[in-house]
């Protein structure tokens, strides 16, 4: 869940990475019409309108436009509120498509203006034959690598997160706060995962301004707030431990969840979505300053992502995967220079030029990423 706020900066970060993939309402509308498949959505503050609610199983690509006034995101839902696709951070203005595969099914499409609540809901029915992309066997072993790196990422999330919340519980706010960005590390590279499971990645990483009316801020950001800003953890027990079940239940329905190989290539720009929409600004982590943490994390999560389907890629387009290794080496350099010890420079201690250049690192890698996805629906 994505914040709406700050555009002044974020706005920078996000059109060289919208650039890609996204074009003007009319462009898109045109797209549409002259047949290249893609399904237009036409969001905006009261309306989701989806082109089609009836669709042939397999891969489908979403086209969404927002024509409203604020930051919306899109979601393809299955049954419980599972996560099949979505794209955050959609700013007015622009359009942003993802590639989704469907099973047979009924399924749900959600606009969230704002980011926030349940969304502006309409039915989607998915029928006839469907050869999932996983039985070529290229791909399903890229979905267990993947898979594999996740389950190795939980098992220290789950271990960092109880050394966190124990020293939350115990008051100690000088531990919590030295441990705070290192359970976040493991988190932030496993939440493409974690983002499947509906209302539980909110419960872990909303901020304040994520929460609709009437819901209970928890997680993550709500024990950060407390130790940076009011310096006292006394009341947080009951979050504590919250942020530890919710987390154990991630981990245990990761463990399981079936995933499709387009929802690594999403996963892997949505990490970077994620980087320039909150750690380039600040929002993330904005009473901590640990912003840097967590895009290493993102940064890390998104090359793991690639790296499982790798052998794929390189079978379909060679010429791409060179062109990533080079982008993925280039930002990872740039944010190397912000190196501080065993971890990172505070937000606050970037300037404005070492904010640009790490956006535009971003920008240039998010630009082939953006590709990823089709390659591998073929």
């Amino acid at each position: 869940m994505r914040t709406p706020t700050v555009l002044a900066v974020a706005t920078l970060a996000l059109a060289g990475l919208t650039a890609c993939s996204s074009t003007g309402a009319g462009t898109a509308t045109q797209a549409t019409a002259a047949g290249d498949g893609k399904i237009a959505v036409a969001a905006t503050d009261t309306e989701c309108k989806v082109a089609k609610s009836d669709l042939a199983a397999g891969t489908s690509t979403f086209s969404i436009t927002n024509n409203g006034s604020k930051v919306t995101e899109f979601y393809v839902y299955a049954a419980g509120d599972r996560v099949m696709g979505e794209v955050e951070n959609i700013v007015p203005g622009l359009t942003r498509d993802v590639v989704v595969e469907l099973p047979p099914g009924v399924y749900e499409t959600a606009c969230k203006p704002g980011m926030t609540g349940k969304g502006i809901r309409g039915p989607l029915k998915v029928s006839g034959e469907h050869k999932p992309l996983a039985e070529d066997a290229k791909l399903a072993e890229a979905v267990a690598g993947y898979k594999r790196y996740i389950k190795s990422q939980s098992d220290t999330l789950l271990a960092k997160t109880k050394e966190f919340t124990e020293a939350v519980k115990a008051g100690d706010v000088a531990k919590a706060k030295e441990l705070y960005p290192v359970a976040r590390t493991y988190w932030e590279r496993i939440e493409p995962v974690a983002e499947v499971f509906g209302d539980l990645d909110p419960a872990i990483d909303a901020r304040e301004n994520n929460v609709a009316d009437g819901e209970e801020w928890t997680g993550f950001h709500r024990i950060e707030k407390d130790l940076w800003v009011k310096k006292d953890v006394g009341g947080d027990g009951p979050i504590a431990d919250k942020l530890m079940t919710d987390v154990n239940t991630i981990v245990t329905k990761s463990a399981t969840v079936d995933l499709s190989p387009v929802q690594l290539a999403n996963g892997a720009k949505g990490l970077l979505d994620e980087v320039a929409t909150g750690k380039i600004t600040g929002e993330e982590d904005r009473y901590s300053h640990t912003d840097l943490w967590d895009f290493d994390a993102n940064l890390q999560g998104s090359k793991a992502a690639v790296q499982a389907l790798r052998p794929v890629l390189e079978e379909r387009d060679a010429d791409l995967v060179k062109t990533l290794d080079a982008k993925f080496a280039d930002a990872e350099q740039a944010l190397a220079a912000h190196r501080s010890g065993d971890g990172w420079k505070l937000h606050t201690e970037l300037s404005k030029g070492d904010l640009k250049a790490l956006s535009d690192a971003i920008n240039a890698l998010a630009e082939p990423i953006s590709k990823v996805a089709s390659v591998v629906a073929g």
